[in-house]
């Protein structure tokens, strides 16, 4: 049974895409006192969900910069410009349009993605058991969407739809690939976000940049003793790249994948959880907004 919660939460949905496409402020401030119930403040921002609303709003609309590297395809010209092309996942082939998919050209194994907003993510393992059909209907749905309008993310409003088909990566022992979000603030990665990915029971843990394990989310506090994650043969290498790449900005986190100990660039995201991350720990909050000066 459809309940009026339901009905409510999915007319929620659309009003705030409605309301972003008219005044993006008052958007995020719907969205902000709903997430944490208080009035957002941006004339004194002190935690970093509060920084990166101000970001977002000051800083990220009709920014070429920020347009370019929020985009999946276009930040790949911004990863070479870096010279960091070696750390680029293999491009298969990318569309302008979901009808120009071209399925039999494509290997048994690949990612499809759409450019524009984030969890755009078709991972194929094994192309004969694809449900064609099921997944260009997806795609067409995401294609169709503004994603920025849902949460008011500037950072997306002027990228130019595409679909972009990767590499399908994984280890050579078959075992989960773990993501790296390193979290850089003005150029210098301090903080690594680690996503152990296993099958049945995900879990979040941070490092600091010297591999040190930091009781700061609540999966790192409720852990027994230090996660079973060996520091990485190429930790120096993924956060030298990690602050080539976060130099021009005062906040992002850079995402990598750790393929048979090679660090592969995934995205450059400037508003995790959309700046509503409520699972973040009050005080990492506070501590991670100290470390964003928006005088600069």
């Amino acid at each position: 049974m459809v309940t009026a919660r339901d009905l409510l939460k999915k007319g929620y949905g659309k009003f705030i895409e409605v309301i972003s496409g008219y005044s993006p402020v008052l958007a995020t401030h719907i969205l902000y006192l709903q997430k944490f119930h208080r009035v957002l403040n941006l004339k004194e921002p002190r935690t970093l969900n509060e920084k990166i609303m101000w970001l977002k709003l000051n800083d990220y609309n009709n920014n070429s910069l920020i347009t370019m590297c929020a985009d999946k395809y276009k930040v790949r010209d911004y990863v070479i410009e870096k010279h960091h092309e070696d750390l680029l996942n293999n491009l298969y082939d990318v569309w302008d349009s979901p009808s120009q998919i071209d399925w039999e050209k494509l290997p048994n194994q690949f990612v499809l993605k759409c450019n524009h907003g984030c969890g755009y993510n078709i991972i194929c393992s094994d192309k004969t058991a694809l449900n064609k059909t099921a997944v260009l209907n997806q795609i067409k749905k995401w294609y169709e969407e503004d994603f920025w309008k849902k949460k008011a993310e500037l950072n997306y409003k002027h990228i130019e739809k595409k679909i972009i088909c990767e590499k399908y990566l994984e280890n050579a022992d078959h075992t989960p690939i773990a993501d790296y979000k390193v979290y850089c603030f003005h150029g210098k990665a301090l903080y690594i976000l680690v996503c152990d990915n296993k099958i049945t029971d995900r879990k979040f843990y941070f490092f600091n940049s010297n591999w040190e394990f930091q009781r700061i989310n609540p999966d790192s506090i409720n852990a027994v003793g230090v996660p079973s994650f060996g520091k990485p043969d190429c930790l120096q290498e993924l956060l030298r790249s990690a602050e080539d790449l976060s130099e021009p900005f005062p906040f992002v986190r850079v995402d990598f994948y750790i393929v048979n100990n090679k660090p592969i660039f995934g995205e450059l995201t400037f508003t995790p959880a959309a700046g509503l991350d409520a699972n973040r720990l009050k005080e990492t909050d506070i501590m991670f907004g100290n470390l964003v000066n928006l005088t600069i």
